[in-house]
């Protein structure tokens, strides 16, 4: 585990899946989801190189067919940390044998967290180090306890964006996967905020596509700012394990998303996957504020 601190939070990084384990102001208050396998056993775990389910557990390359569970396999390797300093750590995952079973592409995945104030930077490289053209999909998976949690009551806070009117989402429907062929309203409340309660996530994730938004806003029961992600992926994924009554709330920028049901096409040709030539290099990454 490394430390990052200033005279605001100190942050906690495992080198295992390069995950963020810990946001803790310097009141003491923890922010991050502590990973209780009662609820959900991880933190912030980085998704890649797929974001959700393919369907069936396979996809095809190139006439061939690999396995490849939820999520992708990053999120339980040991990355090399290879640059630290006070502010700032990064870490390195390379390709081998075993991920090439998986995965056939040559790659590099570096995972960097910079704190500066109250701002918490993630930022994600992919590199090509292959000869043909890669195939994946990246994403962020953190989840945050909600600021007035109370396991006898239903009301769990608020959801705020950057845009009030024409949000949509879509719902996972079989083994993971997606049902793309319905796009059912967000419904806020006046004051523009999405209501949580206990029932919110009974259906599974709500994902927005299409970049609608670009800023979500963790409110509490009060309709007080605690916390904000800032991004430029083009999904996002909102996200509570579905009748757990549990005390956390994910708020997951993705390059990508899990199949549509029944897919059973190519890799190449799956929805919201990204592509990168040969010998090059993919950027992205997202920003937490811990506001006052």
């Amino acid at each position: 585990m490394n430390t990052l601190s200033n005279s605001d939070l100190t942050l906690q990084v495992s080198s295992h899946g390069a995950e963020l384990c810990s946001i803790r102001g310097n009141n003491g208050h923890e922010y991050l989801w502590q990973a209780d396998p009662v609820y959900w056993k991880r933190h912030s775990p980085v998704l890649f190189p797929i974001v959700g389910s393919v369907w069936e557990n396979e996809y095809r390359h190139e006439g061939r067919t690999y396995q490849l569970t939820q999520h992708g396999f990053a999120r339980d390797m040991d990355f090399e940390l290879v640059e630290e300093s006070s502010s700032y750590l990064l870490y390195r995952l390379v390709d081998d044998e075993e991920t090439r079973r998986k995965y056939p592409f040559s790659f590099s995945l570096e995972i960097g967290y910079r704190l500066e104030g109250r701002r918490i930077e993630v930022t994600w490289r992919v590199t090509n180090r292959g000869t043909e053209v890669m195939y994946f999909q990246i994403g962020a998976h953190p989840a945050f306890y909600f600021p007035d949690y109370n396991p006898v009551e239903s009301q769990r806070g608020y959801l705020g964006f950057d845009r009030i009117t024409g949000l949509h989402y879509k719902l996972i429907s079989e083994k993971g996967c997606a049902d793309v062929s319905t796009a059912y309203p967000l419904q806020l409340n006046g004051q523009g905020l999405l209501p949580l309660d206990v029932h919110t996530f009974d259906a599974d994730a709500l994902i927005l596509e299409d970049s609608q938004v670009k800023e979500v806003v963790l409110y509490d029961n009060a309709q007080r700012p605690c916390l904000a992600l800032y991004f430029d992926a083009p999904v996002v994924g909102l996200w509570s394990p579905p009748g757990k009554n549990a005390p956390f709330v994910c708020i997951e920028p993705w390059y990508g998303r899990c199949d549509r049901a029944h897919y059973e096409g190519e890799l190449k040709d799956k929805d919201w996957v990204q592509h990168l030539e040969p010998q090059s290099v993919f950027e992205g990454g997202y920003m937490i504020e811990i506001l006052p």
